[in-house]
Formats: structure tokens, C-alpha cells, sequence
């Protein structure tokens, strides 16, 4: 009978620290972990996505729908990266803590400027978005800003932990200010560098580092390679001199691998985001690894 009771009484005191756990849900790897950065290691932060998937097309299946059911914060790029599937998302969770609109509904796009806005905006041109570029996140930079504005909203979902969440933000932001001065040394000699790419997806990163996107591999955002396209691309390189072809770690290789066979340029794969390579957990070890990435094949 005693037994009985402790196991009870160990049961009972593991759910209490479940419930009274804040719940992140991410929607993205990056934000998971400036999430972590903020929050700590022991709470519930989970990410909706992985760095193999393609964050504009995601199905809100029922392991998903469980997870937003529970959480207490979403926190999401927005900008209509996720617009395929996060409104339905929200819906079938049924969380009045995560709709639009509530303390915890959280996008990083409305705390920062987005590059390539687009007024008018037609399908026919692909995977465009006509509130900007919501590839922000590689760029140091728009993390900071992003990363003030979370601490800030923590306060404001679990006010009784304001203090930790303060400390935490400040820590995190004297390391990765000392930590981009360090990327910007290193990647002096990038500057002017010009790549082709495989997606318009590397808006923020080239204009960090001063690169030049000079052809692109996709027709269209969004819509794959043509044979008719990468002759085209292949064509226009020669008056360049390209360092290489940027690919992310869930874009397929299999354009970059036909543009290098016939150009003799080197594929750069490139994590993209955290998790891209078994090396990559976290969002230092990102810009890490995609500054030594570019260096590698900046000689030449």
C-alpha cells in the first residue's frame, strides 16, 4: 500500500510539472531553437518541421494537431511561409491560446523588415510572398531582433517566469552579438563572391555577407528545374565567375549536379537551417557551418 502511494505521489508530481510547463510549438527548426535559447532545455519545444521538409508544404496531421493542441506559445515565421497549412492547423487544434490574435500567437515576420515585397502578386510566378522574403533568418541580424521580441512575449504568456526568460535573452544576445562579429571577420574575403543558386531562398544571407546571386535554378519560386532553364543558366555563368552552387540540405541535388557535371562549378550544400547536417544543432553552430561551407570553396 505505502509503495502504491509513492508511486502515485511521483506520478501526480510529474504531471503537475508537465502542466505547469510553458509549451512551445515551432513551426520551423530556427525558431525552435532561439526558442530553447530563451526558454531552456528542460520545457516542451517542439518544432512542426525538420530541415529535410520544405516549410511552404506541410500537412496538419493528427500528430501535429495533438502537439498545437497543447501548446502555450506558436511561434512562426508567418509572411505566408506557412499559409498552406497553419490556418487549418490552428483551427482543428481548437487552442484559444494560439489563434490569431491571442498573447500566443507569435510570427517573427511582424518584428522585423522584409526584403522583396510585392504588391501585386500572380501564382503563375510561383512560390512568391507579397509581404517579402520570410527567409529572413539567415541573417544574424534579423535573429536578434526576433529573439528581443520573443523574450518579450514570454513575459507577457508566462509572466510568473519574466525574470528567467530576461536573463536567458541577455545571455543569449551578448554571445551571439561577440558571434557575428567573429562570422563577419571570418567571411571578409566572400565579399562580392558570386553563386548560383538553387532557390531564392539565400535573399538575407548573400546581402549579409555582400554575395551576388547571379542565376537561379528554379524557373520560377517553387517550381522545379527545366533542361530548357539550366542550358539557359548554364549559358549565362560563363560571362561570371561563380564560385559554386548553393543548395539547401531539403532542396533536391539533382539540377546542381547536372550544372556542375556540365560547368565543372562545385555544389555547396549548405545546412539552411538547424539540423541540416548532423554537425548543426543549434543557431551558432548554423552560421558556423555555413561561413566554413562558402570559405571552402571561396579560393579560385
Amino acid at each position: 500500500m505505502k509503495l502504491t502511494n509513492v508511486f502515485l505521489s511521483v506520478f501526480l508530481v510529474s504531471l503537475s510539472a508537465y502542466g505547469n510547463a510553458l509549451t512551445v510549438l515551432a513551426c520551423e527548426p530556427e525558431w525552435k531553437a532561439l526558442a530553447l535559447e530563451l526558454v531552456g532545455e528542460d520545457d516542451n519545444v517542439y518544432s512542426a518541421t525538420t530541415a529535410f521538409q520544405d516549410p511552404h508544404h506541410i500537412q496538419a496531421r493528427p500528430s501535429l494537431i495533438s502537439k498545437a493542441r497543447r501548446a502555450d506559445l506558436l511561434f512562426c515565421t508567418g509572411a505566408e511561409l506557412e499559409a498552406g497549412w497553419l490556418p487549418l492547423l490552428t483551427r482543428k487544434s481548437a487552442n484559444k491560446r494560439i489563434q490569431k490574435g491571442s498573447a500566443g500567437y507569435f510570427m517573427a515576420s511582424d518584428h522585423v523588415s522584409l526584403l522583396g515585397a510585392n504588391k501585386e502578386v500572380d501564382r503563375s510566378d510561383g512560390d512568391v510572398h507579397g509581404g517579402g522574403d520570410p527567409h529572413f533568418f539567415l541573417d544574424p541580424y534579423y535573429i536578434s531582433s526576433v529573439a528581443k521580441a520573443l523574450m518579450e512575449r514570454l513575459i507577457l504568456v508566462d509572466g510568473a517566469n519574466a525574470a528567467e526568460y530576461n536573463n536567458r535573452y541577455k545571455n543569449f544576445n551578448a554571445r551571439w552579438a561577440l558571434a557575428i562579429k567573429k562570422w563577419e571577420a571570418q567571411a571578409t574575403s566572400l565579399k562580392g563572391a558570386s553563386y548560383v543558386v538553387h532557390h531564392d531562398n539565400w535573399r538575407y544571407l548573400t546581402q549579409w555577407l555582400g554575395l551576388k546571386a547571379v542565376a537561379t535554378l528554379e524557373p520560377k519560386p517553387g517550381l522545379p528545374p527545366t533542361s530548357r532553364h539550366l542550358s539557359v543558366v548554364l549559358k549565362s555563368i560563363e560571362a561570371h565567375k561563380v564560385k559554386g552552387i548553393l543548395v539547401g540540405s531539403y532542396q533536391d541535388r539533382k539540377a546542381a549536379n547536372w550544372l556542375q557535371e556540365k560547368s565543372g562549378l562545385s555544389v555547396v550544400l549548405l545546412p539552411y537551417t538547424v539540423g541540416g547536417n548532423k554537425e548543426v544543432s543549434n543557431l551558432f553552430e548554423l552560421f558556423d557551418h555555413t561561413i566554413a561551407a562558402l570559405l571552402k570553396y571561396s579560393q579560385g
